[in-house]
């Protein structure tokens, strides 16, 4: 007999939080109407004490309460956070009704939790019969999936996988092919906020990822992805859980992942490779049956950093996808770090939901003027195909391809 050809893999629940508030109907509001959420970052042990410029960037309100008093004791604000986007995506996913042992998990990021770490080090400083319990196990990134398999039912398999800004994407990716080969029957990717400290910013910082102080007095102003005055990224607290199954199974969901795929480029740090940047497309297209030319819609990775938007857009360019709305949904949340891949992917498929696309804030003046922006306000478009970009410091370039219910 003929091999069957493999299953559609769709997106059947989500689950987010970002500036813009918990869940999906604050998010996709907040994105079309480009919603300036950026200020003066104030969470402890995120602004050094020794006079540095502050930062700019976003941050989350508390999120609503999932956990039980003693356990939220001994989770930190990431964790918090990622419990109740689960619980979001667990709800209309309907995951209550799947046997627990056909359920998995794969946490996107890494080093998630070093502002929490930071904190504990200095409150203990001098009295280290002090240090609490759970730094011994906050310092394994195993540690979210335990917490977040202990309070849901998930006993297929839990992983974490760390790609920098593209933990996300490849966290989606991975949960894909865990559907895919039949080893479960859902698997949840989550794109885990990452928790920095001042050092983290500093680092950053000191690479020239980081956008100036040049726009300290007006910080609505400082995030200007793909714009002739943009300087580096600034940083915004998010997460997204996103719950993928088989189509034959659930039926058509937000969307489907018809191509996927991961590339290393060979770059250590934070250079960006037009290379890799264009075979992960391609094969991402490949995968899915699809050429340039299908593509209506971009969710560029675009972090405002000069290089990075610089070369993205001519990888876009150079493979002939000029035609393509484009738009960056960092502009509006900041740079999710490890989270950045999901939480955009779930704002390309609630964009494709609404039939609108969100402009990119600040793009006064485009770099790279043969690109189709959404720019100024929101456009309508009912998406049919779509490409989500996602490239992590380390080397790694990744394209996810969907298409419309």
């Amino acid at each position: 007999m003929p091999n069957s050809p493999p299953p559609d893999i769709v997106i059947s629940g989500i689950g987010v939080a970002s500036g813009l508030g918990y869940g999906k109907a604050s998010l996709i509001e907040g994105l079309l109407a480009g919603r300036d959420v950026f200020g003066i970052l104030a969470r402890p042990g995120r602004q050094a004490q020794d006079g540095s410029t502050a930062f700019i960037g976003v941050e989350l309100d508390e999120p609503p309460a999932i956990l039980s008093p003693r356990v939220a004791r001994t989770a930190g604000f990431g964790a918090r956070v990622a419990m109740a986007v689960l619980d979001e995506a667990w709800r209309e996913a309907g995951l209550d009704a799947v046997d627990p042992l056909r359920i998995g998990l794969v946490v996107g990021g890494a080093n998630l939790f070093s502002r929490d770490y930071l904190l504990m080090a200095q409150q203990t400083a001098g009295r280290l019969a002090f240090v609490p319990p759970r730094a011994g196990h906050v310092y394994f990134d195993s540690d979210l999936g335990g917490l977040a398999a202990s309070t849901f039912a998930i006993r297929g398999f839990v992983h974490s996988v760390g790609a920098a800004s593209a933990s996300g994407a490849v966290a989606t990716m991975m949960a894909a092919e865990a559907v895919r080969s039949g080893r479960v029957d859902a698997c949840i990717a989550l794109g885990a906020m990452q928790d920095v400290s001042y050092l983290d910013l500093l680092g950053l910082r000191a690479l020239g990822a980081m956008g100036s102080v040049r726009f300290g007095g007006q910080p609505g102003r400082a995030c200007r992805p793909f714009d002739a005055d943009h300087d580096g990224f600034l940083f915004g607290e998010s997460c997204a859980a996103l719950v993928l199954r088989r189509g034959c199974d659930v039926g058509a969901g937000y969307g489907t992942l018809v191509g996927a795929a991961a590339v290393a480029d060979g770059q250590r740090g934070p250079e960006p490779d037009g290379a890799g940047q264009r075979r992960a497309i391609l094969q991402a297209l490949t995968q899915a049956g699809l050429t340039t030319a299908e593509i209506d819609y971009v969710n560029a990775h675009a972090t405002s950093t000069p290089k990075g938007d610089e070369v993205e857009a001519a990888t876009l360019r150079d493979l002939g996808l000029g035609h393509a709305w484009v738009n960056a949904t960092k502009s509006v949340l900041g740079h999710g770090l490890s989270a950045a891949g999901a939480v955009e992917l779930v704002a390309l498929l609630l964009q494709m939901r609404a039939g609108m696309l969100h402009p990119t804030r600040n793009l006064d003046n485009p770099h790279e003027p043969e690109l189709r922006y959404v720019r100024g306000e929101a456009q309508p478009h009912s998406i049919r195909h779509a490409l989500k970009l996602s490239f992590g410091f380390g080397g790694t370039d990744v394209a996810l391809a969907i298409r419309s219910p």
